[in-house]
C-alpha cells in the first residue's frame, strides 16, 4: 500500500484539529451511523476544556488505496518542542493560515523548522468563508514569509488551496464546487513525495523515537518513523543513545499502528509507516531502537533550549495537606521526573534545600498547563515567580529576546506601545493597520518585561487585545525592568474572614477572597491601593454594646472580589511571593510567613 507520511501546522485557532476532524469523517474512518465527536484530536480534559491542542498526536486515512498518516501538533510556541520532534517522521507539511489573520508569529516558528528540514509544504488558507477574510492578502504574506525564512526554489513553488474546515471543503479555487476536501487529498497524495524509507526496506530495523506514552496493561509505549528494514513482533531489539551506547536489549512485545483514531495491533512493522512499540524499560525520546547488528544511532533533531524556570516545592503553609493527598517532595520530584522523559522541552534540577525543584521550560502556558495536570492528579505545590534564564557569552550575559505581535483596536494602540517600550525595554519594529479599525503592532521584548503583562494588557485593550510571543534570539541584558508597582494586604490571622472586617478594608484595596474563606498569616488576601504591604485583620466582627441604634443596622454588601485562574497569578506575584496550589484552591501567600521573619529578610537582601 502506498504511504504518505505530514503534519498539519498552524498558529493557534486556525482550525488544525477542526480540518483533521473532517479530514477523518470524509475518509470514512467512521462507520454511517457511528457517533462522532468534535475535536476528536483532542483527547485530554484539558485540551477539551481549553479549546487548543497541547500533545502531538497521530492518526490516519485511506484515499483510494494510500494511507495517509497525518499528525496533529499544537500551534503555541510554549509547546514547540512537541513540534520540532514530530517534523522528523513527516516527509510534508500542509499549512494552515487564517484569510482574515494571515501568517502569524508561531506560523513562522514551526515553518522555520519545517523548511530547515527540506519539507514541502501545502499552503490551505482556511476561514475563506468568513466576511473579513482576505485570502490574496494572506497567500502573499505566505510566499514572502517563506522567502525571508530562506526556503529554496521547490519550496517557494508551493500548491495554495482555499478551504473552510468546518463546513469540510477545499478547492484549488476560490470560486470552486465547496462540496468536500477530495481536492486537499489528491493534492496530498500527488505533491508529497512517498517515504525515502521504502528503499530500505531490505536493510537492518532503524528507528528513532519521538514520542513517549504509557498505557496502563501495556506499558511504556515509544513512537516513530521507521526508517529502516522490518520488525515483527516478539523479536529481539535494542535501544542506542544518538552517540550510539547501549542502553538496553528487549523484547518487542506488542507493535501498535494508527488506524483511524484507535491503535491497532499489526504484525509487522515497515520501513516509512508510523508505528508505536512496547517491550523496553529504559528507552526513552531521541533514542534509536535498531536492529542487534546495528551499531550506530540515528541522529536526533536538536530542541530549542528552555527560557524560564519555576521552582516546584512542598505546600508548608498552615492549611497544607487538607486537600490533595500527595504532598511529600519524593512524591513530587518522580512527577516531574517522569514528565521530564516525555516531555523533551522540559529540564528538572534540585535545589540545595532538597524541598524545592527547579523546572525549566518554554514560557508560562506550558508550566501552568503542568502544574493544572498535576493539582487535579492531587498534588500539593507551592510556585514561585517565573524567572528568566540567563546564558553567557563570551563572558557578556545574555538574556532571551520574544518578539511579541500585538492586534489592537487604533484607540488603545498608543497605551500598548507605551508599556512596551518604556519600563519593558522592549523595541517597536513595525507598525501598520490590519483592517476593521486594528493597527498590528509588532515589538522585541526581553521575556523578563513579558512576564506578568498579559493581564495587564487585557485591562488596557478592555479585553479585545491579542497578543502572541514567541522566542526571537539571546541579546545582551538590557538592565533592571521594575515588577508590579501595587503592594499587597496580607493576614495577620489564622481564621476564617468575616465580612464586616472585609467590609471595612474595601477602601485600602481590591478583595481576592469572599468571607468565611480560610485565610492563615502571611496568607495575601487583596491588592493594596498604594506600592506598600500592608498587614491587616480579615477576622475582626463587629464590637456589639446593649445601646441600641434608632436605625437598624445597615446589610453589609461587599465587592466581588477578584479571583485569579493559575497562570494569572503566577505572573501576579513578586519575588518574595508563592502560588499555593491544591486541588480544590489557590491562595497567594508570602514565603516567608511571620513578619518578623519577612522584615529580617527584607533587610538581608
Amino acid at each position: 500500500m502506498d504511504l504518505r507520511n505530514i503534519a498539519i501546522i498552524a498558529h493557534v485557532d486556525h482550525g488544525k484539529t477542526t480540518l483533521v476532524d473532517e479530514l477523518l469523517k470524509q475518509s470514512g474512518t467512521y462507520r454511517e451511523n457511528q457517533t462522532t465527536t468534535e475535536r476528536a484530536m483532542d483527547s485530554n480534559d484539558l485540551e477539551r476544556e481549553r479549546g487548543i491542542t497541547i500533545l502531538a498526536k497521530a492518526t490516519s486515512v485511506e484515499w483510494n488505496g494510500t494511507r495517509i498518516n497525518i499528525v496533529d501538533t499544537p500551534g503555541h510556541a510554549d509547546f514547540g518542542g512537541e513540534v520540532e520532534r514530530i517534523l522528523s517522521m513527516v516527509d510534508g507539511v500542509v499549512l494552515l493560515v487564517d484569510a482574515a489573520e494571515g501568517p502569524m508569529p508561531q506560523t513562522k516558528f514551526v515553518t522555520s523548522k519545517a523548511l530547515a528540514l527540506g519539507l514541502r509544504p501545502i499552503v490551505v488558507l482556511n476561514k475563506v468563508d468568513k466576511p473579513d477574510g482576505e485570502p490574496d492578502r494572506a497567500l502573499d504574506e505566505c510566499f514572502d514569509l517563506f522567502a525571508n525564512l530562506g526556503a529554496d526554489d521547490a519550496q517557494l513553488d508551493f500548491p495554495a488551496m482555499y478551504a473552510s474546515g468546518r463546513n469540510g471543503w477545499a478547492d484549488l479555487s476560490l470560486n470552486g464546487s465547496r462540496e468536500n476536501l477530495s481536492a486537499l487529498f489528491d493534492l496530498i497524495v500527488e505533491h508529497v513525495p512517498a517515504p525515502s524509507q521504502l528503499s530500505a526496506r531490505d536493510k537492518p530495523f532503524k528507528m528513532l523515537a519521538t514520542t513517549l506514552g504509557s498505557d496502563p496493561f501495556i506499558g511504556r509505549i515509544l513512537t516513530g518513523r521507521v526508517e529502516s528494514g522490518t520488525l515483527k513482533a516478539g523479536e529481539t531489539i535494542k535501544a542506542l543513545t544518538s552517540d550510539g551506547k547501549l542502553i538496553e536489549n528487549f523484547r518487542c512485545t506488542k507493535i501498535l499502528a494508527f488506524r483511524g483514531l484507535s491503535q491497532q495491533q499489526i504484525d509487522l512493522a515497515e520501513a516509512g509507516d508510523i508505528v508505536s512499540i512496547a517491550g523496553m524499560s529504559k528507552a526513552t525520546v531521541a533514542d534509536s531502537i535498531v536492529a542487534p547488528s546495528v551499531h550506530e544511532g540515528l541522529p536526533a533533531q536538536p530542541i530549542d533550549p528552555p527560557t524560564i524556570t519555576v521552582t516546584f516545592g512542598i505546600n508548608d503553609s498552615p492549611l497544607a495537606g487538607r486537600d490533595g493527598k500527595k504532598v511529600q517532595s519524593r512524591v513530587i520530584r518522580d512527577r516531574l521526573m517522569k514528565e521530564a522523559e516525555s516531555n523533551v522541552a522540559i529540564k528538572i534540577s534540585d535545589t540545595p534545600g532538597g524541598d524545592a525543584f527547579e523546572v525549566a521550560g518554554r514560557g508560562e502556558l506550558q508550566m501552568g498547563v503542568l502544574i493544572e495536570n498535576m493539582r487535579r492528579e492531587g498534588f500539593e505545590l507551592s510556585i514561585s515567580r517565573p524567572q528568566v534564564l540567563f546564558q553567557h557569552v563570551e563572558g557578556v550575559r545574555h538574556e532571551p529576546i520574544e518578539e511579541a505581535t500585538i492586534d489592537v483596536d487604533d484607540e488603545y494602540s498608543g497605551a500598548v506601545i507605551e508599556k512596551l517600550t518604556g519600563v519593558r525595554k522592549g523595541e517597536l519594529v513595525e507598525m501598520k493597520p490590519a483592517g476593521a479599525g486594528k493597527t498590528r503592532i509588532v515589538a522585541h521584548v526581553p521575556s523578563r518585561g513579558l512576564i506578568g503583562y498579559h493581564g495587564e494588557f487585557l485591562t488596557d485593550t478592555r479585553g479585545t487585545g491579542v497578543l502572541n510571543r514567541v522566542f526571537r534570539e539571546w541579546a545582551p541584558h538590557k538592565g533592571p525592568i521594575p515588577g508590579r508597582r501595587a503592594g499587597v494586604l496580607i493576614s495577620m490571622e489564622n481564621g476564617s474572614s468575616v465580612a464586616f472586617a472585609l467590609w471595612n478594608l474595601e477602601e485600602r484595596g481590591r478583595m481576592f477572597i469572599g468571607s468565611q474563606a480560610d485565610v492563615y498569616t502571611g496568607m495575601i488576601i487583596g491588592e493594596h491601593s498604594r506600592n506598600n504591604d500592608l498587614e491587616v485583620n480579615p477576622l475582626k466582627g463587629k464590637k456589639l454594646t446593649n445601646v441600641r441604634a434608632s436605625g437598624t443596622d445597615e446589610a453589609v454588601r461587599l465587592t466581588t472580589p477578584i479571583t485569579m485562574s493559575l497562570e494569572e497569578a503566577i505572573a501576579y506575584i513578586d519575588d518574595d511571593e508563592l502560588v499555593e496550589v491544591t486541588p480544590k484552591a489557590i491562595r497567594l501567600r508570602k514565603r516567608y510567613l511571620d513578619p518578623h521573619e519577612r522584615k529580617r529578610m527584607a533587610r538581608a537582601s
